[in-house]
């Protein structure tokens, strides 16, 4: 296994990625375990996360690192979140937001197993609503297939985010405008990112791991 990032390794000989299991023996969502000496590691699978997505098509920096404190809006059932958890470690925090109450149902589960992810139950476009359950983070990470979802990260970078941290956005194209091509979609979100101050630092699009999506990297 050879460390890429912090808490990200990777298995030259098939060319997996994997993060170190913080609860040895648990599986999220059917990934492979592999046990070396006394670590377990977990399968981080491109096709069922779109920030392994993008890791594999050579993002150029993963800002996530042990302690740090993390907003995940649109953590659904946690199969991000859950390799997130694993790389931030016991002294992080992954503040949660989820508006689909099935879907926090099933991510509850997981929270009881991994300590550091914090559930929130709510609305990412009114983080208002949760402005009292979390402080600042060093990074603000938005999956929400919505078409005003770059907007919706703005407005929590605006409140939770200190310039000089990172944004993460996962684009879905046909979400925000299914009259456009994907790339003009693309560039559109990027261009509001940089209207709003951000830095974009890099950019991949994630297919064939997620068709007619993106990854976008900035700094606030």
């Amino acid at each position: 296994m050879k460390e890429i990032s912090y808490g990200i390794f990777l298995d030259k000989s098939s060319g997996k990625i994997f993060t170190k299991n913080l609860v040895p023996g648990q599986r999220v969502y059917g990934e492979s375990l592999i046990k070396i000496g006394k670590d377990e590691y977990r399968e981080w699978v491109p096709i069922r996360s779109k920030l392994a997505a993008a890791i594999k098509k050579g993002l150029k920096q993963v800002p996530l690192s042990k302690g740090m404190k993390v907003l995940y809006l649109g953590s659904a059932t946690g199969t991000t979140p859950s390799h997130i958890s694993d790389i931030v470690g016991e002294t992080g925090i992954i503040y949660s937001v989820e508006f689909s109450e099935r879907m926090m149902r099933e991510f509850l589960k997981l929270c009881k197993q991994r300590k550091n992810l914090i559930p929130i139950l709510a609305d990412a476009r009114k983080p208002s609503s949760y402005e009292d359950l979390i402080e600042k983070v060093d990074v603000v990470y938005c999956d929400i297939a919505q078409p005003d979802e770059t907007e919706i990260a703005i407005r929590n970078c605006n409140m939770f985010l200190d310039h000089g941290e990172y944004i993460m956005l996962a684009v879905k194209s046909r979400s925000i405008d299914v009259t456009k091509s994907p790339d003009e979609v693309y560039k559109s979100e990027i261009e509001k990112l940089k209207s709003h101050g951000v830095k974009v630092m890099d950019w991949k699009k994630l297919d064939p791991y997620e068709k007619d999506h993106a990854f976008i990297l900035g700094r606030f």
